[in-house]
């Protein structure tokens, strides 16, 4: 028997209810063929009932049949096992409720392997064999299983839609392309989907390169998160050692006071004891004269008391009690005291540093840059509070306002030499130092202001580029005038046409390297904005190039 033929017997010689190869078969009255202890283990489970069914064709039976084995297709089943037939198909090989079935398959379905488009039908592996076999199906289309072979069919003109309308972008077949679609742009499905493949791919690119970016972002990130997490172990490490140390310190201090005390204590005492000594035993010398005196005035005879009263009557010099400054409680106040006030010193430098290397300066942003704003609104969350720096104020600048504001002034101000001043730029720039994201305004009243940011490195002494905001790389600086403005880096100038405005808004996102400014009035116009890296923190400043003008950090609310 030939393998093909033993392949589409398979089912034939397969018990319905264990799936697998007839064992022991037996024939029941209805003709239908089982594995003997298959059926004997169904029936046992309708004794109750007295009435025995085909687990295929429902037939009922009275009374229970008796079971023989049917020795003629035990032998066949037997002969053609030798032959090359298989057991029958596993339970997974049928098609669920979810699976695409075999269109040609008779009874139980198995699941289809191949849809053609052609054809618009499904086959299991068994029956798809004719199209690989035979020469008119061997160029019909083959897809992966799909319930979906009728949608392409054309619910019009019942046929398959090999055409592709642009004009309406929808499918449709040869004669919607003659009728209802006549005069429309149409090409073959083919033909649309050579074109939809090409952007397919390029839309495939544009995200790998973008899944590619991201990983980038991601490694950097990790690598960043690395870099804070050993930044932040080796600052506990060092600050452990460094607070060991101070308390070891403190220990040691604590000791040589303790020891110093002790000592004062016994030297203080060994003198109050020497004296107490002293003072003792005088007080037995004085009990001891007040004796003889005391017998002497009780002596009847008058010449003997003359006689003995010249040398009972000389007292020995008292001991020096001058000294005596009975005050237990005040002898080692001061040293309290002192100790006292270095505590308090202490603290008091413990406070500052503490706010000094608070973590609120070292937040490390690893979110990916924020979308810009886009209204004022959104640009007032970020608003930062401007106040100037006097320190470094052109001598010819008068600060007011509570130092937010500044204007040229033709008297010279007395402004103590400082090594941060602008010695001749009329310049000045903020306390505050800018990161993260920041945005405030300058009012401006009178002509040449210019509205900058620049790093805390930037020269200060001498007139040379080195020191003018927008002059150099160390600065970027608009220049707002009333016929317009300019933008300057490095000396390089960018004209905006944009009609002048009174108020400017300034907004910066440090770590994006995002820095723009805007006219403000009843709308904000973006007049100028820089896309760079910033390598330090800013400073807003401002620079004066005419007199009589004066600018002002705005307060927002």
């Amino acid at each position: 028997m030939e393998q093909k033929g033993v392949q589409l017997d398979r089912e034939t010689f397969s018990c319905s209810i264990c799936l697998d190869l007839l064992k022991d078969p037996v024939t029941i009255p209805c003709g239908h063929s089982y594995c003997m202890s298959c059926i004997k283990t169904h029936w046992n489970g309708e004794d109750q009932k007295k009435t025995y069914s085909c687990p295929q064709c429902r037939q009922t039976f009275t009374p229970k049949p008796v079971l023989m084995k049917n020795t003629m297709l035990a032998d066949l089943v037997e002969e053609l096992k030798k032959t090359g037939l298989q057991a029958a198909p596993a339970d997974h090989c049928y098609a669920g409720p979810e699976d695409v079935a075999c269109d040609f398959c008779t009874g139980r379905k198995l699941k289809a392997f191949k849809s053609c488009l052609n054809c618009l039908v499904s086959y299991c592996e068994k029956h798809l064999q004719l199209h690989y076999n035979v020469g008119q199906f061997k160029k019909h289309k083959l897809v992966d299983p799909s319930k979906n072979l009728q949608e392409n069919i054309c619910s019009r003109h019942d046929e398959v839609m090999k055409m592709f309308c642009r004009t309406d972008q929808q499918s449709i077949c040869y004669l919607c392309s003659v009728e209802e679609h006549k005069g429309h742009d149409t090409v073959s499905a083919a033909a649309e989907r050579t074109e939809r493949q090409r952007e397919l791919e390029v839309s495939r690119q544009n995200i790998q390169q973008r899944i590619q970016d991201r990983e980038k972002d991601v490694k950097l990130l990790q690598q960043e998160v690395e870099a804070v997490s050993h930044s932040a172990d080796k600052a506990v490490e060092d600050n452990e050692k460094i607070f060991t140390e101070l308390i070891r310190l403190i220990q040691k201090r604590s000791s040589d006071v303790k020891q110093q005390i002790r000592s004062q204590q016994e030297t203080e005492v060994s003198r109050v004891k020497e004296l107490q000594e002293k003072l003792e035993q005088e007080i037995t010398e004085l009990k001891r004269k007040d004796a003889e005196l005391k017998k002497l005035s009780h002596t009847e005879d008058h010449n003997q008391f003359l006689h003995n009263y010249p040398s009972l009557s000389q007292l020995s010099e008292p001991t020096d009690s001058s000294s005596i400054n009975i005050c237990p409680l005040s002898y080692f106040e001061d040293v309290t005291a002192a100790v006292s006030e270095l505590r308090d010193q202490l603290q008091d430098i413990l406070r500052e540093k503490r706010t000094n290397i608070s973590l609120t300066g070292t937040d490390v942003d690893v979110l990916l840059p924020e979308v810009e704003p886009k209204t004022r609104a959104e640009f007032l969350k970020y608003k930062q509070e401007i106040t100037l720096d006097p320190n470094t104020a052109y001598t010819y600048l008068l600060l007011s306002e509570g130092n937010r504001k500044a204007g040229t002034t033709r008297q010279q101000q007395s402004y103590p030499s400082h090594p941060d001043r602008f010695t001749n730029w009329f310049q000045v720039l903020s306390k505050e130092s800018l990161t993260g994201r920041c945005y405030w305004e300058v009012k401006r009243r009178g002509r040449a202001v210019g509205v900058a940011v620049a790093y805390k490195n930037i020269r200060r002494a001498g007139g040379s580029n080195e020191c003018g905001f927008g002059f150099n790389d160390k600065s970027w600086s608009l220049r707002c005038d009333t016929n317009g403005y300019e933008f300057w880096f490095n000396s390089i100038c960018a004209p905006v046409s944009v009609p002048g405005s009174s108020r400017v808004g300034v907004y910066l996102d440090h770590r994006a390297g995002i820095l723009s400014f805007y006219s403000i009035s009843e709308t904000m116009t973006l007049l100028h904005r820089v896309q760079t890296t910033f390598t330090q923190p800013l400073y807003a400043g401002l620079c004066f190039y005419d007199n009589g003008v004066t600018a002002e950090f705005c307060k927002l609310k």
